[in-house]
């Protein structure tokens, strides 16, 4: 399974590929760069590659960048659980520790996106500035879910399938992963992804027990809402966040909508700002890349990042 993961994984560029322990997982990473520490947190269906834009601009601007394929993801290990967002948090927060730093700069995408709201509301020190990517803050988008049914309900509905056993593994992985391309595409703005993109994000979905992996954090975000744990975490997630938050948002998001994400500055106590990226979907950071690294790398040189 492992030299599976690794044809797909170990992609060559101006960076290195690494092993790193925490929380007791072995995670597939990738680090380019010296400076402050940048970790950067990956949604689905993708891995660590999806920020290879990122990890040359990003050192060019004096930062150590760190992507790193989620547990289950990639060439990181697939464990029977652990895909709940408060062990996902641990993990990331054990990242930083494994890195040889106290805190860093988060970056997180849709499902990063949520681990990193869960970063700063359960392990407030590890983080040093917070930026989210095409992701409302969990309790936002709890409510908007069931509040708004035929928006972010019916936007939500790949998450909602994939509550069934099996099957929804079958589904994702038929004809090649097939399906994959088709959320890239249903999710972006007309133009992403080319076809490489489609087939690279595909062949990283097969490696054996990724689709599962990826599936069991859907199915904890579901289940979890009225069970002990999901509001023992309901409760937690609304304690209030310190850090700076760049908060930012593709005007033609397909799976997460703009009027879903935007608001979340009442969870923020910190500085907050808001972006809308025009003319990109749910990737900005891949779909625009030079408008978003501005959007980041501006915010990043702002000591008193306010609106």
């Amino acid at each position: 399974m492992a030299s599976d993961a690794d044809a797909v994984v170990q992609i060559g560029g101006p960076w290195t590929h690494r092993s790193i322990s925490a929380n007791g997982t072995r995670f597939h990473a990738v680090e380019a760069g010296d400076g402050p520490l940048v970790l950067l947190l990956h949604g689905f269906p993708e891995f660590w590659w999806t920020w290879r834009h990122q990890l040359a601009t990003l050192p060019a601007a004096g930062f150590r960048a760190v992507a790193v394929d989620l547990r289950g993801y990639g060439g990181s290990d697939k464990p029977p659980r652990g895909y709940d967002l408060v062990t996902a948090a641990a993990d990331a927060a054990g990242l930083v520790r494994s890195l040889g730093e106290a805190n860093a700069i988060v970056v997180g995408h849709g499902l990063g996106g949520l681990i990193g709201w869960t970063l700063a509301a359960y392990h407030p020190k590890v983080i040093r500035r917070l930026a989210v990517i095409s992701m409302g803050h969990p309790l936002r988008m709890r409510a908007s879910v069931l509040g708004d049914p035929l928006g972010q309900g019916r936007r939500s509905g790949y998450s909602l399938g994939a509550q069934l056993p099996v099957w929804p593994e079958r589904q994702l992985l038929r004809d090649g992963a097939f399906k994959v391309g088709q959320l890239l595409e249903r999710w972006s703005a007309p133009g992403w992804p080319d076809p490489p993109t489609e087939r690279t994000y595909a062949r990283a979905m097969k490696i054996p027990s990724v689709a599962h992996s990826a599936l069991e954090y859907h199915r904890w975000l579901a289940r979890s809402s009225l069970r002990p744990d999901g509001l023992r975490y309901a409760r937690h997630m609304r304690t209030p966040i310190a850090a700076p938050v760049l908060h930012l948002h593709g005007a033609l998001d397909g799976c997460v909508l703009p009027q879903t994400a935007r608001g979340a500055g009442r969870y923020v106590d910190g500085p907050y700002r808001w972006r809308v990226i025009d003319g990109t979907g749910h990737f900005p950071h891949e779909e625009r890349p030079e408008t978003f690294d501005t959007e980041l790398l501006g915010w990043l040189a702002d000591p008193e990042p306010e609106r």
